[in-house]
């Protein structure tokens, strides 16, 4: 398989949020019905074509579906190192999914590499408008704090799902672009200091001569 980058992204949330049908579709585009529960961890693949800088890269996207069960958070927990970015779900139409997101932003900045890890927001099953409790302009609010981008979700309708993820990647390109970018500058700095050492001691040669 070709592709020029590889990225591992984390769907998570509490348990019956809709991780599973909101990653089947996104990849499948298909919803299902019934629900699903995963067992530990599971994964779904996308290969995307991205557009940087009027430059075409070929995307490899490996979508990991965590189990949102407690008894299974120390398994879970373990893949959150390996991941480049976020999407973390609570279900509109419960209440209680959505007071644990604070806890699950928090597991994200200790288990994850980065302390300040890419997160996109999502309230899922938004086509569920006559079951809703988490007010919208709540769930911005509480987003806004965080500095995290928020959409309404909903696998069934597909309603904000490829956008989602369009902007989780967004993120994760432009923080790898100005990793390199600033990796460069101080190679550049490096280089610029060796050279400068290099015709000080020259000048001193010349001096002594």
């Amino acid at each position: 398989m070709d592709y020029d980058y590889l990225i591992k992204l984390l769907c998570v949330g509490d348990s019956g949020v809709g991780k599973t049908s909101f990653l089947y579709k996104y990849t499948d585009g298909v919803f299902h019905t019934q629900f699903i529960s995963t067992v530990g961890i599971d994964f779904r693949e996308k290969t995307v074509i991205y557009q940087q800088n009027s430059r075409q890269h070929r995307i490899h996207l490996q979508l990991w579906d965590t189990a949102g069960q407690e008894r299974f958070r120390s398994l879970t927990t373990a893949f959150y190192r390996d991941a480049m970015g976020f999407l973390l779900l609570f279900d509109l139409t419960n209440e209680a999914s959505f007071l644990e997101v604070r806890n699950w932003i928090e597991q994200l900045k200790t288990h994850s590499l980065s302390d300040d890890p890419d997160i996109v927001l999502c309230g899922h099953k938004c086509d569920l408008q006559e079951k809703r409790l988490v007010n919208q302009n709540r769930a911005r609010e509480f987003a806004k704090n965080y500095n995290l981008p928020y959409l309404e979700t909903s696998a069934k309708t597909g309603q904000n799902i490829e956008r989602a993820t369009e902007i989780l990647l967004d993120r994760i390109m432009y923080r790898m672009e100005s990793s390199v970018e600033y990796a460069m500058l101080c190679a550049s700095g490096r280089r610029r200091q060796s050279l400068q050492r290099l015709q000080a001691k020259q000048d001193r040669k010349l001096c002594l001569c």
